[in-house]
């Protein structure tokens, strides 16, 4: 997840990359984890994490507002944020991610919550936007390279594994 320290086992990265059948998919690498996705399936995780980071800001702003303008103690405010989080439309599709916004009692910050499997994480609302962009990257580009991969191999002028190893390079060369 996003940390303040480089320990790769903590990092949830995703890039582009295609199935077994030579279809566009995104490979998801957290910690042990390692999966294989559809497109769609990045494409609604990462609203997931927009939609997130938006609640927890949200959130925290209604608890402010209740507690500085109203004076209402924590009772209400549990209360009220239990009633607005009950009417937000319930997200829709198949996401890779268990995603939860999250209001810090003690801290007044906003979070989102990531998680699958044994693997946790907490983002910062930026931070979510941040892996959100990411995510829409990486379908976006597998179903690029799918069409690149189909059309150098059309041009008769590099064999498959000649465009494996150029896919290769360029993989390196963004990192």
């Amino acid at each position: 997840m996003q940390r303040h320290d480089t320990d790769e086992r903590y990092v949830c990265v995703i890039r582009s990359t295609t199935d077994d059948d030579g279809k566009a998919a995104c490979l998801m690498t957290w910690g042990a984890l390692r999966v294989l996705l559809a497109p769609p399936v990045v494409l609604t995780t990462a609203r997931d994490l927009m939609a997130a980071a938006i609640a927890a800001e949200t959130d925290i702003a209604l608890i402010e507002t209740f507690r500085q303008d109203f004076g209402a103690d924590d009772q209400v405010l549990a209360t009220v944020l239990s009633q607005v989080r009950g009417r937000r439309p319930a997200p829709s599709g198949e996401s890779a991610l268990r995603i939860k916004a999250v209001a810090g009692a003690r801290t007044g910050r906003p979070y989102v919550h990531v998680a699958r499997g044994s693997m946790k994480g907490e983002l910062s609302p930026d931070e979510a936007r941040e892996m959100a962009l990411h995510w829409i990257e990486a379908a976006v580009a597998a179903q690029i390279d799918v069409r690149l991969r189909y059309a150098l191999g059309e041009w008769d002028r590099l064999n498959p594994v000649e465009i494996e190893e150029l896919f290769t390079l360029m993989q390196e060369v963004a990192r």
